[in-house]
């Protein structure tokens, strides 16, 4: 696999798409911090590391209303291995007029772009989510 994050991001996709209620991604630490902060700010209920013979997976419980709509509208990835985005502290983007979220890998670790904002450092463009 070429690029495990846009992996995890279709995969979340698909199961919003889907309705169903949970989906599990293959672990690594990049994608645990990204679970957090996707937890962090109400796009998934839930989620936990599972082992599953000698394999570790995250399992993602998907975050609906109470009309069964799903939190997340639009997951998009950013910045791909062909084609690396870095923006500085002031070209950090606001999704949708401050709706959505962008989330930044910079120098201090994953944080969403109000995080990289307020901390007034910049770093490479994950993704965005509505």
């Amino acid at each position: 696999m070429t690029d495990p994050i846009a992996d995890m991001l279709s995969r979340i996709r698909n199961a919003v798409i889907a309705g169903h209620k949970a989906t599990k991604i293959p672990s690594s630490k990049f994608k645990v911090e990204l679970a957090r902060i996707l937890k962090e700010q109400g796009y998934v209920s839930n989620w936990k590391i599972n082992e599953d013979s000698g394999r570790k997976t995250i399992s993602v419980d998907l975050a609906y209303t109470s009309d069964k709509e799903s939190v997340i509208k639009e997951i998009k990835r950013i910045s791909k291995p062909s084609r690396r985005v870095y923006v500085n502290k002031t070209e950090i983007p606001r999704v949708k007029g401050g709706l959505g979220i962008c989330v930044l890998s910079t120098s201090k670790g994953i944080m969403t772009g109000s995080e990289a904002r307020s901390q007034g450092i910049g770093g490479e463009l994950i993704c965005s989510i509505l």
